[in-house]
């Protein structure tokens, strides 16, 4: 079976697996969601959304986001981890968004990228989410992972990976794709010891039946923020 064909499969399987499959960040508009995807790198998403609900009560415009102390940030948002760096991020991006795009999020890829610290990867989680706009493919670590086990991509860099998935899923379905495999990361292919016996798309996996021969995944991919 090609890569192209397991993903066809794939396709008609995942929303019977995961047919709530949604992105894990609470949120109520962009500004929240952009926010919420800066606190998530090198996080879960359980602990962000532990910590927006005070942060989004407090800070509900981007400006007040570009007001705020460096201190009184980093303190709203330190069990997130990274907090300096993210609260520089954060107040960089919403001074930008407050002065250049009228408090808006900007709804391109091309704007996205050009907000201090908004790579890739969180300009289509925000796109995607958000907008409803399939402009790229979320890779996460848990995207990486799935798409080497399922034999999509053989790429260790994040951005060749989305290359590879883009040529091969969709477009329909590229905010859908990273949902469905972030959830089958999350709740049955562990990093350390994938539930291959439970698995629902065993059949269309590659590297299920070495799993279950040696009993132990490879050695875990490098995490990706």
């Amino acid at each position: 079976m090609t890569a192209r064909e397991r993903i066809i499969q794939l396709i008609k399987v995942w929303p019977q697996v995961y047919p709530g499959a949604h992105c894990e960040l609470n949120f109520h508009d962009p500004l929240q969601l952009l926010v919420a995807t800066i606190l998530s790198a090198q996080c879960t998403d359980k602990r962000v959304n532990m910590v927006t609900p005070a942060l989004f009560k407090k800070y509900r415009r981007a400006k007040d986001y570009a007001n705020a102390s460096q201190a009184q940030l980093e303190n709203s948002i330190k069990s997130t981890g990274f907090f300096r760096n993210k609260s520089k991020s954060i107040r960089a991006a919403m001074r930008a968004i407050a002065e250049e795009h009228n408090g808006k999020v900007p709804d391109t890829i091309e704007e996205l990228r050009e907000l201090p610290g908004v790579g890739r990867k969180t300009a289509n989680v925000v796109l995607g989410n958000a907008f409803g706009k399939n402009e790229g493919i979320v890779v996460d670590t848990h995207v990486a992972r799935l798409s080497h086990r399922l034999g999509l991509t053989k790429q260790k860099d994040p951005e060749k990976i989305e290359r590879d998935l883009m040529k091969l899923v969709p477009r329909e379905h590229w905010t859908d794709w990273s949902h469905w495999l972030i959830w089958h990361g999350r709740r049955c292919c562990y990093a350390r010891k994938p539930d291959c016996s439970n698995c629902e798309v065993f059949r269309l996996c590659p590297s299920g039946k070495i799993f279950l021969r040696t009993g132990v995944a490879k050695k875990p991919e490098a995490k990706i923020a």
